[in-house]
Parts: structure tokens; C-alpha cells; sequence
């Protein structure tokens, strides 16, 4: 394998686990789609759940929802077995929407790290400077200590050949920090800039 591919790789396989978190809080109990649910169901409205789905997945989401509102009926255990159904349901539609798998609903309470949350409590404070702090002090150290280690080595470079290795493996992976952290905040941007002119988009998680 190619020196220069190896941080490639990593910053692609960091970008992949990281949607982990993300998935796991669209699944979960308390995630949002189960929450929009709950009230929908609550309410005997499907109006809170259908912006999950795209608009071709909505005839299946009401029908689902009507189902469900009838099985409620019989009793309590009814109502829970019902209600777990339509959260299924609800979830893998919206899930497939995204092109991504679905395996499950997930349990309350999961650690989904400090990005969510502090995405979640943004929007609802209004308040977006935390989430700002958060990502400047999880980007900085890595800007910051692949920088210095690229500096560093560039004074041993004419050493010999291994020093001289070194310093173009410091050199390249301070590059493509750069330019993957850069492709990943420049992606969302163009994304969501080229979503929001269209009057059917949904929030999708």
C-alpha cells in the first residue's frame, strides 16, 4: 500500500464511524422518530411523523398508523404490542429514506457522545456557540499536533533516508487532516444550501 493512501483511509474510516452515533439516536426509544411517534399516536394525528418519511413512503406510514390505532383499542397489552410495531415500522421506512439499514430499534438512554447532544440542546436554546466550542476543541489538537510534528520534521528531512521518510508521513497526514476535516464541514454546506430551496425536503436524521 501507498504511504500517501494511508491517511486517506484513516480520515475515511473516521468519517464512517462516526455516523455510528447518529444512526443509533434516529433508533433508539427516546430518539426522535420514536418521540414524534409517541405524540402522534397520543394525538391519534399522523401529521407529527410524516415529515420523518419521504412522500412516497407515506401512504405506507398512514396505513401503518391506522392499523396501529385500531389494535390500541383492544387493551393494554394491545396498545404496547401496536405501538412497538408502528416504532418498527416508522424507524426502517425512515432509515431506508436515508439508504441506510436498519437493524433494530435501540434502548433509551444510549451514550451517543458529546456531539448529539449538544446538537439537540443548540437547537433548542437557540443557543449554537457550545457546539461551535466543542468541534474548535476537538479539531484544534489535531490541527495543531500534526502541524507541529510536520515542522519539526521537515528540519530532519536531509538526514538520511528514513528521517527523510518520516518527515514526507508527517507532511502528508498533516495534509489530509486538512483537507478531510475541510471536505466534511465543506460538504454539509453544499448540501444543505442545495436542499433548502426545495419545498418538499424533509429533516432527515
Amino acid at each position: 500500500m501507498r504511504l500517501s493512501a494511508l491517511p486517506t483511509l484513516w480520515v475515511t474510516a473516521l468519517l464512517a464511524l462516526s455516523a455510528w452515533p447518529l444512526q443509533a439516536h434516529c433508533d433508539a426509544l427516546d430518539g426522535p422518530v420514536v418521540v414524534a411517534a409517541r405524540k402522534a399516536l397520543a394525538k391519534g394525528d399522523a401529521g407529527p411523523v410524516l415529515v420523518w418519511v419521504k412522500p412516497d413512503d407515506e401512504p405506507q406510514i398512514r396505513a401503518a398508523f391506522a392499523r396501529t390505532l385500531a389494535v390500541r383499542a383492544l387493551g393494554t397489552e394491545a396498545k404496547d404490542l401496536a405501538d412497538a410495531y408502528f416504532f418498527e415500522t416508522l424507524v426502517r421506512v425512515h432509515r431506508a429514506g436515508e439508504g441506510a439499514p436498519y437493524t433494530g430499534l435501540k434502548p433509551a438512554g444510549l451514550d451517543l457522545g458529546p456531539a448529539i447532544p449538544a446538537a439537540d440542546k443548540a437547537l433548542a436554546s437557540g443557543d449554537l456557540k457550545p457546539v461551535f466550542d466543542l468541534m474548535h476543541g476537538v479539531l484544534k489538537p489535531g490541527l495543531e499536533a500534526r502541524f507541529k510534528q510536520a515542522r519539526a520534521a521537515q528540519g530532519t528531512q536531509s538526514v538520511d533516508l528514513a528521517a527523510g521518510r518520516r518527515a514526507v508521513a508527517a507532511y502528508v497526514d498533516f495534509l489530509h487532516y486538512v483537507e478531510g476535516a475541510y471536505r466534511a464541514a465543506a460538504g454539509g454546506v453544499h448540501a444543505v444550501t442545495a436542499e433548502t430551496p426545495r419545498a418538499e425536503s424533509h429533516h432527515q436524521h
